[in-house]
């Protein structure tokens, strides 16, 4: 019997796990036959940068829906990764939620993690009767929810959140390229390649660095535990939901954003 086949005792499917052939779409298909009409799937990007925003994204796909492509962002091209994007949000319930640079060091980077998660699932349009999260656990989430370990590869809604996390931040860290060029965040995105690392060294931190990470000279620790109150979403930004916005236009709202949240002024996003 296969793990698909296998109830749990709330009479769940269990997750799938990688080996053989994938069907991307086979446990949401499972899920349905269980009574689940609207399975979403939730992913974050940008965990592991030492520089930009976190982003997580949301989205409930469409039965019939089956974007060119579709697997864990990180195996696509930027290309195929623009084609899905497109396709989602043209047809697909979805949203996206961030967390800038310090507000990932006042929380710590697992609860920003948790806050932008659970922003990105209270955005969408509809309630989804379950929420698949990529990896983890989330808490402070009232809709029932299932981690899945590599879900990214597994189930098409989580594959599909990731591709809107990753194309909405990739195009927010060219756009901050353009503000501070002499990182290379074009090209790396935040992340800590050898090309980055030399350029902090040079020139120092820009305020879109973490500097909660240890590569980042001056780097501090981040003042707050990280088994903090799920409950308290302080900072973050919904910046794209339901075909209403896109990646592109939420660029805007991020560096907007940057400058209200040092001033404390944002109204809370608590759920």
């Amino acid at each position: 019997m296969s793990a698909l086949q296998q109830p749990l005792d709330l009479g769940i499917p269990l997750p799938p796990t990688l080996g053989g052939e994938q069907d991307l779409y086979g446990y949401e298909a499972a899920l349905r036959l269980h009574g689940f009409a609207s399975v979403a799937g939730a992913d974050e990007a940008g965990r592991g940068a030492c520089a930009g925003p976190l982003v997580a994204g949301a989205v409930i796909l469409p039965p019939d829906l089956r974007p060119d492509g579709l697997n864990d962002s990180k195996l696509m091209t930027a290309a195929a990764r623009e084609r899905a994007y497109e396709q989602i949000v043209s047809h697909a319930a979805w949203a996206v939620a961030i967390i800038p640079a310090a507000e990932v060091d006042r929380m710590g980077v697992q609860q920003a993690n948790y806050a932008a998660l659970r922003q990105a699932v209270a955005g969408l349009s509809q309630a989804p009767g379950l929420v698949l999260f990529d990896g983890f656990a989330v808490p402070g989430v009232a809709i029932r929810s299932q981690a899945v370990v590599k879900g990214d590869r597994l189930a098409a809604c989580i594959s599909a959140a990731s591709v809107i996390a990753k194309v909405t931040r990739d195009r927010i860290m060219v756009e901050l390229h353009e503000t501070h060029p002499v990182y290379g965040f074009a090209a790396h995105k935040g992340y800590s390649t050898a090309a980055h690392q030399a350029a902090l060294d040079e020139h120092g931190p820009c305020p879109e660095h973490r500097r909660s990470y240890a590569n980042v000279p001056g780097a501090r620790p981040c003042p707050v535990a990280e088994g903090g109150d799920p409950g308290q979403d302080t900072a973050g930004a919904i910046v794209g939901q339901n075909g209403k916005g896109s990646a592109q236009a939420a660029q805007g709202d991020l560096l907007d954003f940057g400058v209200v949240a040092e001033a404390g002024s944002r109204a809370r996003l608590d759920f």
